[in-house]
């Protein structure tokens, strides 16, 4: 039986995501103890949790006849063609066909014991509640139909049901994935200035993921520059990236040289990269 410590700190956890890092209230003579009698209970809870609310909900049919592997390579090949040298194309192909995971009645329960993080965890359980209409944990949890966590996209299958054109939720977590993900990680040798796949601004994260997922749908949408600069013009009309951390302006102009361009993942790739600093050298004379 919980001490009410142990039951608040449940409690707690289930509203809001949130954990005490030391796991002070669990048994145990070391860190370590502690933080396995934690991790079980808050887990165990928050699968419950997730499993009550949603007990009377049926298997997606959505993802019948789908073979994951294949649907990731064909959906993502353009965007890893487009932004890595033919030498590296292979190895990160092979990474993203194993990164897509859908979270359904069947899948959901080891997602949630196995994720490494429980703020991860709690967002993914309220990802699935939403997906499936039920109660979710708090009325402050994210409203997000994706999350990627090093090299994994987390998707509902309300993938296969939104009504705008423009989104894809496969490609924006996966683009995601580039910045979060070492290349050494993957096998790729690292190079001077080169830990990530991609050396993405942190403050150029979100435009970078939208205007993949963007330029991705336009692509696929129209075949001739024509056809995507109209294309592109009705995405502005029909309003930009829900998110304060995309400027508009910007956002709208990194496209439109996209869509300009031979290449136009390379120039998204650029326009989000970090700025490089020349040095500026100092003559001193006698």
């Amino acid at each position: 039986m919980m001490s009410p410590a142990q039951r608040n700190e449940v409690d707690r956890y289930l509203l809001s995501g949130d954990s005490d890092v030391w796991s002070a209230v669990w048994p145990g003579s070391s860190f370590v103890e502690r933080e396995k009698q934690g991790h079980a209970a808050l887990r165990g809870a928050l699968i419950a949790a997730v499993l009550e609310r949603t007990r009377h909900v049926e298997a997606s049919t959505l993802l019948e006849g789908i073979d994951l592997p294949t649907f990731a390579r064909t959906k993502l090949s353009p965007l890893v063609c487009g932004l890595f040298p033919s030498t590296e194309r292979e190895v990160v192909l092979g990474v993203m066909e194993s990164s897509i995971v859908f979270l359904t009645p069947a899948t959901i329960a080891a997602v949630l014991e196995s994720t490494p993080w429980h703020m991860t965890a709690w967002n993914l359980a309220n990802l699935y509640l939403a997906s499936v209409d039920a109660e979710l944990l708090s009325d402050d949890a994210p409203q997000i139909l994706g999350l990627s966590e090093e090299t994994t996209c987390y998707l509902s299958v309300e993938y296969f049901r939104t009504g705008n054109r423009f989104d894809d939720y496969v490609v924006h977590e996966a683009a995601h994935i580039f910045h979060n993900c070492k290349r050494a990680t993957v096998g790729l040798p690292e190079a001077r200035h080169r830990d990530w796949l991609l050396d993405i601004d942190f403050t150029k994260r979100e435009t970078f993921a939208y205007a993949c997922e963007a330029y991705s749908r336009i692509l696929e949408l129209g075949a001739t520059r024509q056809a995507r600069s109209s294309l592109l013009d009705e995405l502005e009309q029909e309003g930009m990236p829900p998110d304060e951390r995309v400027e508009e302006g910007e956002y709208v102009d990194i496209l439109r040289e996209a869509i300009a361009a031979r290449n136009g993942w390379k120039h998204i790739r650029e326009r989000c990269s970090p700025v490089k600093r020349t040095r500026r050298h100092t003559t001193i004379q006698a």
